[in-house]
């Protein structure tokens, strides 16, 4: 029996490639429910191979048993690429940083590509450590399977929204998507109430697609009874939540909750989360998606420069930059 949650699970069946209306219309109307209410959601038959899954976690487990001097090797750039450390983030308002390390990639554009020439923030080719080749085609084949499962879950938030289904597709010519392996020590037990793998946050961007392992240890801030509720694992699926872009872009129609995660289960915990984000310079503006004038509560902004404001916001590494007066 898969596990009781308060946080709904969409069947994702018949969605990928498929042209039926009436599957599109049904899984918008409950991404839609899900997002103006506890404004997460697990998917399952979401299309992404369990081989592509599988393979992501072994490279993610073969990855961080390396000792911390070797993944340093692939420390983390000024393009947010590349390993962080324990003690390397810390969320906004949080006492302490987060109990965890992680590895980042994005897009993987060459040298040469115009954004990365003109300087675009966090553009560019990825950081591979070069201790494990075999990361690359692993990981990278997980973030594009994902890709395809993010536009399809777009296609349905456009449909719940009643706009086309369309919509995002042309705001996501040249993604600003990154994806984390995320490995949690076990929590020390005298670590104290301020300790966390992730402190209580909000995503920055548009929609995220976490896997998790079978640990557990995520938990939704339920906004209508003000209580931290778990989301478990459930087989199969991934977990979807809105991000604070999103809402801003649905005037808040749509809630970016409240999440964190406490690893208190005495194991090593591993996640992998993709956070699929619009082209750098797509215009996030509620009025496109039918809002009037005079209720608009935010003017329009660029969605990489939402986003990386508040990368530099809490990552260490683009702090120390700035105190050092250098580019990050």
């Amino acid at each position: 029996m898969p596990p009781v949650t308060r946080i709904p699970v969409i069947d994702l069946a018949g969605l990928h490639g498929g042209k039926d209306p009436r599957t599109l219309a049904r899984v918008g109307r409950e991404i839609y429910d899900a997002c103006t209410t506890i404004g997460f959601f697990y998917v399952v038959n979401h299309s992404v191979p369990q081989s592509a899954i599988d393979a992501a976690e072994h490279a993610a487990r073969t990855f961080f048993a390396f000792p911390v001097e070797t993944k340093r090797r692939a420390a983390v750039n000024q393009r947010h690429r590349g390993f962080n450390a324990l003690g390397d983030a810390t969320m906004y308002q949080a006492k302490r940083p987060d109990y965890k390390e992680f590895f980042s990639i994005g897009l993987e554009l060459p040298e040469d590509d115009p954004d990365v020439r003109a300087g675009q923030a966090l553009r560019g080719p990825n950081n591979w450590p070069d201790f494990m080749p075999e990361l690359r085609p692993v990981l990278y084949g997980y973030y594009e399977a994902v890709a395809a499962c993010g536009a399809d879950l777009l296609r349905a938030v456009a449909a719940g929204l009643g706009i086309s289904e369309d919509f995002f597709a042309s705001r996501y010519t040249k993604r600003m998507q990154r994806t984390q392996m995320v490995y949690y020590p076990p929590q020390p037990p005298q670590s104290g109430a301020d300790q966390f793998g992730v402190a209580p946050h909000t995503d920055y961007g548009c929609i995220t697609l976490l896997w998790q392992d079978q640990v557990g240890g995520l938990q939704v801030r339920e906004i209508a009874n003000d209580t931290w509720v778990d989301a478990p694992p459930v087989p199969g699926s991934f977990v979807v939540n809105v991000g604070d872009l999103l809402a801003r872009w649905t005037n808040d129609r749509f809630r970016s909750t409240l999440h964190r995660v406490i690893n208190a289960s005495g194991r090593e915990r591993y996640s992998i989360a993709t956070f699929y984000d619009p082209t750098y310079g797509a215009r996030v503006d509620p009025h496109d998606l039918g809002v009037s004038e005079a209720e608009r509560r935010y003017e329009p902004v660029a969605a990489g420069d939402y986003i990386l404001g508040r990368i530099n916001d809490s990552m260490g590494y683009r702090k120390k930059h700035a105190t050092q007066g250098t580019p990050a």
